[in-house]
C-alpha cells in the first residue's frame, strides 16, 4: 500500500501558488502515458486481446521513402521522421484484424513535453475523417489491405515545432487503450516554407533551395575597397545537429506552446546564440588571446560548436561577429526558417544610436585616441531570417534582420531582432524590435571634431558616405557576392533618402543636426588615399592625393597616423606617424607617398591583417581641416587542397593540404582543420611549427557516402598567423 502512495506522491506536481502546473519548456522531458485508461470498475472477463489492437506502426521514414522526399527532409543525417508542418504525410497501421470502421474507433495522439495540454498546441488528438482540410489537423485513410491500412495526416500549418511523440489509442467500452511508448515513432515537425500558409512560406524555389536546403555558404570579410571571401559549413543536416537546435530553444526557456511563432523563436535565439548573461553557445574574445580556447578564425563550420554545446552544456570558446552569426544560420536552416548571412561593411557601433560617430582631433588637426571612443567596425555580420510579420503593420514582413553577437543590450539581455529591413530603409525604426540599433549601424555619420582649448567642439569635416557603405550577402546558387546596399537603405543624397531620415529622427533616433555646431569645411580642395595592394610581411606604399579645384594656391599641413586594429576598428598600437607638407598649385592634383616596412607593422601585427589609416591635413591659409580615414587589408596567403585519385561514393579517396609559410619567420603552433559538409566530419590536426619558406603537406584518407558536388573547407591556425583558408569544389560520381 505504502509505495502506491509513494508514487502518487511523485506524480503530483510541485506546489505553486501562481500558476496551475510548471513552466513547459523541455521539449525533452517526457510525461507517463497509460496504456490503459479505464473508465471506471473493469469488469472480470475483460480481455483487451478482444479488441482492435495495433501490431506495428510504419513511418515511412528512410530518406528515399516518401515523407522525407515530399518534404525536402531527406538529407537529415536522423533515423526518425522529419516532416514540414501544414502538408500532408503517411504512415502505415497494422492492426491484429481488419479495421472495420462501422464498430471500430480509434484516434492519434501527438504529444510535446511534459505537461502536455490541448489548449497550448502540446496535445494533438486527431480523429480519422473523410477528407483532410488544408493547413489543419487531420487524418484520413487513403489504402486499406488485409489487417493494414494506410493514413495521410496533415499537420496545422501554425502548429509547434520540435520532437513529438506519437501514440494510437482505440476506444473498447470500457476504457481507452493505447500503445506503448516507442521512440522509433517519434515525429519532428520543422517550419515549412513550401506551404502558403505558413509564416515563413518562400515563393521561390530557388530562393528555398539556397536559404533552406543549402548546407555551405561564403562568409564576406576584408573591407569595402578589398572584399575577401571564405566559406563556412553549415551542417544543418549533419547527425544531433536537429536535437542540438531544439536544445537551445530549450536552454533559452521558450514555452513550447511559443514554439510555433518564428518572431518568437528569432528572439530567444538571438541572445541564447552568445553566452552573454544566459551561458549560450558561444563566448566572444575580442582581444586576441585566445588560451583555453579555440581561436574565431579557426573554425571552419557551425557543427563542432553546436555539437560541443550540445554534450557539455558549456559555452563554446571563442567566436567573433561572423561565428556567431554562422552558427544562428545553421539554427534558422535547421528549423526550416531561410536565413542567409549578411556582412555590413564599415558597421557603426554606435554606443547611443545617435547616428553620430565622433572622431575628435587636437590643435594640430591630429587624432585624439584618448578622446575618441566610437569605433567602425570593418565589416559586421548579421543574420537575415524570412517571414511574415502580423505584429506590425503590412508590409513589414519579409526579411527581418537577427544579429546573434553581443553588443548592446535588449529588453535586458544581449540580442538584437528581429527587425524589419523594410521598416529599416524607409526610417520606421519605431516597430519593433532593435531597429533603431540596427539604422544606426548602417547610416551613421562620421563627424571630426576639434576641441578647443576652452572646451568647445568645432566641427571640421563630416563623412556621410562611409558607414554601411557595402551590405552584401552570397548569390543564390554560386560562390559570388550580390550587392543588397539598396534593401537597407536609399541612395545617398536622394530624396528618398532625406526623407527615411526624417522618418527615422521623427520616431526617436537622436540625430543632432549640423546647425547646432559651427562647421564650414574646406570645399575646394579634396583628399583622398590609396594603398597598394600588399602581401602579408612585404612593404608596401599609401598614397595620398590632394586636388585643388580654387585658382589659389595653399600650402597643407598633413598628418598620417597608422594603427594596427582589430577587425572592430578599435585599435592595438600606433605603428606610424608620418607628417609632411604639401604645396598645393590651383586647379591641380598633388600626389604624396608614404612608405610603410614590413619591419614596422610585423611584430604588433593582429589575426586579421588589417591597418587603420587616418590622414588629416590642415589648410594653412584658411584654418580648415580635411580629414579621411580608411581601413587597409593585407593578402594572407592561402591553404592548397586537392585530391588524389578518383571521388565516388562509398569508395575511400584522399585530399592533400598543403601550404607554404611566407613569413620570414618560424610559425609555431599550427594546428589544421579539415571538414566536408555531408563528406567529411571535421578532422583536426597539430603540427608543431613550420620553418619560413617550407612547405607544410597532410593527407586525409576518407570514404564520400553520397554523391553530388560538394566542397572542402580547411583552415590554419597558428600564434603569428591566422586566418588562412583554402577550398575546393569537388564532385562526388555515383558508384
Amino acid at each position: 500500500m505504502s509505495e502506491t502512495t509513494s508514487t502518487n506522491e511523485e506524480n503530483k506536481l510541485p506546489l505553486n501558488g501562481r500558476r496551475a502546473i510548471p513552466p513547459n519548456y523541455s521539449n525533452d522531458e517526457e510525461n507517463e502515458v497509460p496504456e490503459m485508461e479505464a473508465f471506471g470498475l473493469i469488469p472480470r472477463g475483460f480481455n483487451p486481446r478482444d479488441y482492435l489492437r495495433v501490431v506495428d506502426i510504419y513511418m515511412f521514414k528512410e530518406p528515399q521513402e516518401i515523407n522525407k522526399q515530399e518534404h525536402h527532409t531527406d538529407k537529415y543525417y536522423n533515423p526518425k521522421l522529419i516532416v514540414r508542418r501544414g502538408q500532408a504525410f503517411q504512415i502505415q497501421i497494422d492492426f491484429n484484424r481488419p479495421y472495420q470502421p462501422q464498430s471500430d474507433q480509434f484516434w492519434l495522439e501527438f504529444l510535446m513535453g511534459r505537461y502536455p495540454q490541448q489548449n497550448k498546441g502540446t496535445y494533438i488528438p486527431i480523429s480519422v475523417g473523410s477528407a483532410l482540410k488544408p493547413g489543419q489537423w487531420g487524418a484520413k485513410i487513403i489504402h486499406r489491405q488485409n489487417n493494414s491500412i494506410r493514413l495521410s495526416i496533415m499537420s496545422s500549418a501554425t502548429c509547434i515545432i520540435g520532437k513529438f511523440r506519437l501514440y494510437v489509442a482505440v476506444l473498447t467500452p470500457y476504457g481507452i487503450l493505447r500503445t506503448r511508448r516507442n521512440s522509433a515513432t517519434d515525429t519532428y515537425i520543422l517550419f515549412n516554407p513550401w506551404c502558403q500558409l505558413d509564416a515563413v512560406y518562400l515563393d521561390d524555389e530557388k530562393e528555398r533551395e539556397e536559404y533552406v536546403l543549402n548546407d555551405v555558404g561564403i562568409v564576406f570579410h576584408g573591407n569595402a575597397e578589398d572584399v575577401k571571401s571564405r566559406s563556412w559549413s553549415y551542417g544543418q543536416f549533419e547527425e544531433n545537429i536537429l536535437d542540438a537546435c531544439l536544445f537551445l530553444m530549450d536552454k533559452a526557456e521558450l514555452e513550447l506552446s511559443g514554439r510555433g511563432n518564428p518572431i518568437k523563436i528569432c528572439r530567444v535565439a538571438s541572445a541564447v546564440i552568445n553566452s552573454r548573461d544566459d551561458d549560450g553557445v558561444i563566448a566572444g574574445s575580442w582581444n586576441n588571446s585566445y588560451d583555453y580556447g579555440v581561436a574565431p578564425s579557426a573554425w571552419t563550420g557551425s557543427v563542432d560548436i553546436l555539437l560541443e554545446y550540445y554534450s557539455s552544456k558549456q559555452p563554446v570558446r571563442y567566436g567573433q561577429c561572423w561565428v556567431f552569426a554562422g552558427v544562428f544560420n545553421t539554427f534558422l536552416r535547421c528549423l526550416g526558417i531561410p536565413a542567409r548571412l549578411i556582412t555590413n561593411y564599415s558597421s557603426a557601433h554606435d554606443n547611443n544610436a545617435n547616428l553620430r560617430m565622433d572622431f575628435f582631433l587636437d590643435d594640430e588637426g591630429k587624432v585624439d585616441t584618448r578622446l575618441t571612443k566610437d569605433s567602425v567596425w570593418n565589416y559586421h555580420c548579421w543574420n537575415e531570417a524570412w517571414m511574415t510579420r502580423p505584429d506590425l503593420p503590412v508590409g513589414f514582413g519579409g526579411w527581418q534582420v537577427v544579429d546573434g553577437t553581443p553588443q548592446e543590450t535588449s529588453d535586458g539581455m544581449y540580442r538584437c531582432g528581429p527587425a524589419s529591413v523594410q521598416a529599416i530603409k524607409h526610417g520606421h525604426v519605431c516597430f519593433q524590435f532593435d531597429a533603431p540599433f540596427v539604422y544606426a549601424e548602417v547610416n551613421s555619420d562620421i563627424f571630426y571634431t576639434r576641441m578647443e582649448k576652452n572646451g568647445t567642439q568645432v566641427v571640421e569635416n563630416i563623412d556621410t558616405t562611409r558607414i554601411g557603405q557595402l551590405i552584401v550577402t552570397k548569390e543564390i546558387g554560386g560562390d559570388g557576392m550580390v550587392d543588397i546596399t539598396e534593401e537597407y537603405k536609399f541612395r545617398e543624397g536622394s530624396d528618398e533618402e532625406r526623407l527615411a531620415l526624417e522618418t527615422a529622427v521623427m520616431y526617436g533616433v537622436k540625430k543632432q543636426s549640423i546647425q547646432d555646431t559651427t562647421y564650414q569645411p574646406q570645399t575646394d580642395v579634396d583628399m583622398d588615399f590609396q594603398a597598394q595592394k600588399a602581401v602579408l610581411g612585404n612593404d608596401f606604399k599609401v598614397t595620398i592625393t590632394f586636388r585643388n579645384k580654387s585658382r589659389n594656391s595653399y600650402t597643407a599641413t598633413a598628418y598620417f597616423l597608422g594603427n594596427i586594429v582589430f577587425y572592430t576598428g578599435v585599435p592595438k598600437s600606433e605603428f606610424k606617424k608620418h607628417s609632411f607638407s604639401a604645396k598645393l598649385e590651383p586647379s591641380s592634383s598633388s600626389s604624396f607617398d608614404v612608405v610603410i616596412k614590413s619591419s614596422e607593422y610585423m611584430r604588433d601585427l593582429l589575426e586579421q591583417a588589417s591597418f587603420h589609416f587616418f590622414v588629416t591635413a590642415r589648410i594653412n591659409e584658411t584654418g580648415k581641416i580635411l580629414a579621411v580615414q580608411k581601413a587597409v587589408m593585407l593578402e594572407i596567403p592561402t591553404l592548397r587542397i586537392k585530391t588524389k585519385g578518383e571521388l565516388v561514393a562509398g569508395k575511400e579517396t584522399s585530399v592533400i593540404v598543403e601550404f607554404t609559410n611566407p613569413l620570414k619567420q618560424t610559425l609555431e603552433n599550427v594546428t589544421l582543420r579539415l571538414e566536408g559538409p555531408g563528406m567529411l566530419r571535421t578532422i583536426k590536426k597539430q603540427f608543431g611549427r613550420i620553418p619560413m619558406n617550407s612547405t607544410l603537406t597532410w593527407e586525409v584518407k576518407f570514404t564520400p557516402m553520397r554523391a553530388g558536388l560538394r566542397k572542402l573547407i580547411a583552415s590554419l591556425n597558428s600564434d603569428a598567423l591566422r586566418h588562412v583558408y583554402g577550398e575546393l569544389n569537388v564532385q562526388i560520381q555515383k558508384p
